[in-house]
Protein backbone atom coordinates (compact mmCIF):
# COMPACT_ATOMS: atom_id res chain seq x y z
CA UNK A 1 0.00 0.00 0.00
CA UNK A 2 1.43 3.45 -0.90
CA UNK A 3 2.06 5.98 1.88
CA UNK A 4 -1.00 7.95 2.89
CA UNK A 5 0.85 11.26 2.59
CA UNK A 6 3.68 12.42 0.34
CA UNK A 7 4.68 15.88 1.54
CA UNK A 8 7.41 17.97 -0.06
CA UNK A 9 8.82 21.10 1.54
CA UNK A 10 11.33 23.51 0.02
CA UNK A 11 13.30 26.20 1.83
CA UNK A 12 15.80 28.64 0.36
CA UNK A 13 18.23 30.43 2.65
CA UNK A 14 20.88 32.92 1.71
CA UNK A 15 23.92 31.43 3.36
CA UNK A 16 26.57 28.73 3.22
CA UNK A 17 25.53 25.11 3.12
CA UNK A 18 27.70 23.82 5.98
CA UNK A 19 25.99 25.57 8.93
CA UNK A 20 22.57 24.74 7.47
CA UNK A 21 23.57 21.09 7.12
CA UNK A 22 24.96 21.01 10.66
CA UNK A 23 21.76 22.46 12.13
CA UNK A 24 19.60 19.91 10.30
CA UNK A 25 21.95 16.97 10.94
CA UNK A 26 22.20 17.67 14.70
CA UNK A 27 18.50 17.37 15.36
CA UNK A 28 18.94 17.23 19.14
CA UNK A 29 19.27 21.01 18.83
CA UNK A 30 15.99 21.47 16.93
CA UNK A 31 13.94 22.29 20.06
CA UNK A 32 16.15 25.37 20.49
CA UNK A 33 15.03 26.89 17.20
CA UNK A 34 12.10 24.89 15.78
CA UNK A 35 8.95 25.99 17.58
CA UNK A 36 7.00 22.74 17.22
CA UNK A 37 9.78 20.30 18.14
CA UNK A 38 9.18 19.55 21.80
CA UNK A 39 11.84 16.93 22.39
CA UNK A 40 14.53 14.93 20.59
CA UNK A 41 16.10 11.99 22.42
CA UNK A 42 19.09 10.08 21.05
CA UNK A 43 18.36 6.37 21.60
CA UNK A 44 21.23 4.91 19.56
CA UNK A 45 24.15 6.82 18.03
CA UNK A 46 24.64 4.51 15.04
CA UNK A 47 27.98 4.25 13.23
CA UNK A 48 30.75 6.85 12.95
CA UNK A 49 28.75 9.09 10.59
CA UNK A 50 25.38 8.44 12.20
CA UNK A 51 23.89 5.77 9.95
CA UNK A 52 21.75 3.56 12.16
CA UNK A 53 21.23 6.29 14.75
CA UNK A 54 17.78 6.32 16.32
CA UNK A 55 16.14 9.43 17.72
CA UNK A 56 12.74 9.79 19.34
CA UNK A 57 10.96 12.97 18.27
CA UNK A 58 8.01 14.56 20.02
CA UNK A 59 6.24 17.22 17.97
CA UNK A 60 3.39 19.56 18.67
CA UNK A 61 1.58 21.39 15.90
CA UNK A 62 -0.94 24.06 15.01
CA UNK A 63 -3.67 21.46 15.51
CA UNK A 64 -4.39 20.20 19.03
CA UNK A 65 -2.34 17.00 19.06
CA UNK A 66 1.22 15.79 19.59
CA UNK A 67 3.04 13.02 17.80
CA UNK A 68 5.94 10.88 18.96
CA UNK A 69 7.89 8.64 16.64
CA UNK A 70 11.35 7.14 16.28
CA UNK A 71 13.51 7.93 13.27
CA UNK A 72 16.35 5.63 12.22
CA UNK A 73 18.98 7.31 10.05
CA UNK A 74 19.47 5.31 6.87
CA UNK A 75 21.61 7.65 4.77
CA UNK A 76 24.18 10.33 5.52
CA UNK A 77 25.91 12.16 2.67
CA UNK A 78 27.47 15.16 4.37
CA UNK A 79 26.07 18.50 3.24
CA UNK A 80 24.00 16.73 0.59
CA UNK A 81 21.43 14.14 1.80
CA UNK A 82 20.10 12.82 5.09
CA UNK A 83 17.51 10.06 5.11
CA UNK A 84 15.61 8.10 7.69
CA UNK A 85 12.77 5.71 8.42
CA UNK A 86 10.08 6.54 10.96
CA UNK A 87 8.14 4.21 13.22
CA UNK A 88 5.68 4.84 15.99
CA UNK A 89 2.77 7.27 15.68
CA UNK A 90 4.02 7.94 12.15
CA UNK A 91 5.52 5.37 9.82
CA UNK A 92 7.43 6.09 6.64
CA UNK A 93 10.52 7.66 5.12
CA UNK A 94 11.96 11.13 5.10
CA UNK A 95 14.78 12.62 3.04
CA UNK A 96 16.54 15.96 3.44
CA UNK A 97 18.35 17.11 0.29
CA UNK A 98 20.55 20.21 0.26
CA UNK A 99 22.10 22.06 -2.66
CA UNK A 100 24.12 25.27 -2.84
CA UNK A 101 24.29 27.58 -5.85
CA UNK A 102 25.94 30.98 -5.66
CA UNK A 103 25.07 32.20 -2.16
CA UNK A 104 21.78 30.33 -1.80
CA UNK A 105 21.27 27.00 -0.04
CA UNK A 106 18.18 25.09 -1.12
CA UNK A 107 16.72 22.59 1.31
CA UNK A 108 14.15 20.01 0.26
CA UNK A 109 12.40 17.64 2.62
CA UNK A 110 10.29 14.80 1.27
CA UNK A 111 8.17 12.95 3.78
CA UNK A 112 6.37 9.76 2.66
CA UNK A 113 4.37 8.86 5.69
CA UNK A 114 1.41 6.98 7.10
CA UNK A 115 -0.33 7.93 10.30
CA UNK A 116 -0.62 4.98 12.66
CA UNK A 117 -2.69 6.43 15.49
CA UNK A 118 -6.11 4.83 15.08
CA UNK A 119 -8.17 8.03 15.07
CA UNK A 120 -5.82 9.71 12.59
CA UNK A 121 -5.78 6.75 10.23
CA UNK A 122 -9.55 6.40 10.38
CA UNK A 123 -10.19 10.11 9.82
CA UNK A 124 -7.35 10.82 7.40
CA UNK A 125 -9.54 10.66 4.26
CA UNK A 126 -11.66 13.43 5.73
CA UNK A 127 -8.90 15.36 7.53
CA UNK A 128 -6.16 15.03 4.89
CA UNK A 129 -6.38 18.74 3.91
CA UNK A 130 -6.05 19.76 7.57
CA UNK A 131 -3.10 17.39 8.10
CA UNK A 132 -1.36 18.78 4.98
CA UNK A 133 -1.99 22.38 6.12
CA UNK A 134 -0.68 21.52 9.58
CA UNK A 135 2.49 19.95 8.15
CA UNK A 136 3.08 23.06 6.03
CA UNK A 137 2.71 25.27 9.12
CA UNK A 138 5.16 23.16 11.12
CA UNK A 139 7.69 23.21 8.27
CA UNK A 140 7.25 26.96 7.76
CA UNK A 141 8.08 27.46 11.44
CA UNK A 142 11.17 25.30 10.92
CA UNK A 143 12.36 27.47 8.03
CA UNK A 144 11.84 30.66 10.02
CA UNK A 145 13.47 29.20 13.11
CA UNK A 146 16.50 27.93 11.22
CA UNK A 147 17.03 31.26 9.48
CA UNK A 148 16.80 33.13 12.78
CA UNK A 149 19.06 30.60 14.52
CA UNK A 150 21.74 30.94 11.85
CA UNK A 151 21.11 34.64 11.31
CA UNK A 152 20.68 34.21 7.56
CA UNK A 153 17.91 35.54 5.32
CA UNK A 154 15.07 33.18 4.50
CA UNK A 155 14.31 33.67 0.82
CA UNK A 156 11.41 31.25 0.44
CA UNK A 157 9.62 28.37 2.10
Amino acid sequence: MPPRFVLVTRWQLKGPIDPIWEAIYHSEGWPNWWKYVRRVELLDSGDAIGVGAVRRYTWSSRLPYRLTFDMRTTLVERARRLGGEASGELSGRGMWTLDHIDSVTSVRYEWQVDVTRAWMAWLSPLLAPAFRWNHAQVMRAGARGLAAHLRVPLLSF
